[in-house]
């Protein structure tokens, strides 16, 4: 496996890392091939980068393989997506299990079929102890719609709109238990997080590759973690503060 040429101490390596998988549809068509070639090559790209992530010491990946916009691209497209993600969840889950990686899924659930919504949660159950490395996926999710489903928790044990604070709304949240993302990788040149985890990328670290995601691998991942090394984390603080709190 590639590793960078300047291997990252643990201290260095971001604990969260969350992924914008772009660019299935256009790796495909630049070679003439169908768009569920590119989503194939696509999972296979996922399995080397959750790898990756787990031998640089990664605490948590969290990926949007599936937005609650997605529904909107032609049904023939959705069709394959939702088949493709339900083998992916009778195959790949045994191989997280057995490497000591914990699987989850957030999202609305409601809108898969009876076959998925088991398959997540047998997959969730399965792996629920596992300690190496928290693999989060977001499907039929929208940063605003976790928002809204957050509110309406608050609201259904009838918390007062004073008690309601930032700490408040975020135990509600999808992400309540991990820890806010370190790095947000867009791999397909586009830049914009389009929905993803909007209220946990506050303060996230931003890198976005030309690179198309079925051609993603661990090199490039370690270039995205050199760069995020590199950067001044502030969190709102000026960098004498940043200093003196060092």
């Amino acid at each position: 496996m590639t590793r960078s040429k300047h291997p990252a101490s643990s201290a260095d390596v971001p604990k969260h890392i969350a992924i914008i998988m772009d660019g299935n549809g256009r790796w495909a068509k630049r070679r003439m091939l169908p768009r569920v070639a590119g989503h194939r090559k696509g999972v296979e790209t996922l399995r080397g980068v959750i790898r990756a992530c787990a031998d640089r010491g990664v605490s948590h990946l969290t990926v949007f393989a599936f937005s609650s916009e997605n529904w909107r691209r032609p049904q023939e497209e959705v069709t394959l997506l939702m088949e493709l993600f339900m083998r992916a969840l009778e195959n790949e889950v045994t191989r997280l299990h057995e490497n000591n990686i914990r699987f989850r899924l957030i999202g609305d659930l409601s809108g898969f079929s009876e076959r998925i919504q088991t398959l997540i949660r047998d997959a969730e159950t399965l792996t629920r102890n596992n300690t190496r490395l928290t693999f989060t996926v977001a499907a039929n999710y929208g940063g605003r719609w976790d928002i809204v489903q957050a509110v309406k928790k608050l609201m259904s044990v009838g918390l007062a709109a004073d008690d309601i604070d930032e700490a408040a709304l975020a135990q509600q949240l999808s992400l309540s238990d991990a820890p806010e993302p370190d790095l947000f990788i867009r791999t397909g040149g586009e830049k914009r997080i389009s929905n993803f985890l909007m209220w946990q990328l506050a303060y996230t670290e931003l890198y976005f590759t030309d690179t198309l995601w079925p051609d993603f691998n661990a090199k490039a991942l370690d270039a995205a973690i050199d760069s995020y090394r590199t950067r001044e984390r502030r969190f709102g603080r000026t960098s004498e503060q940043v200093q003196t709190s060092s």
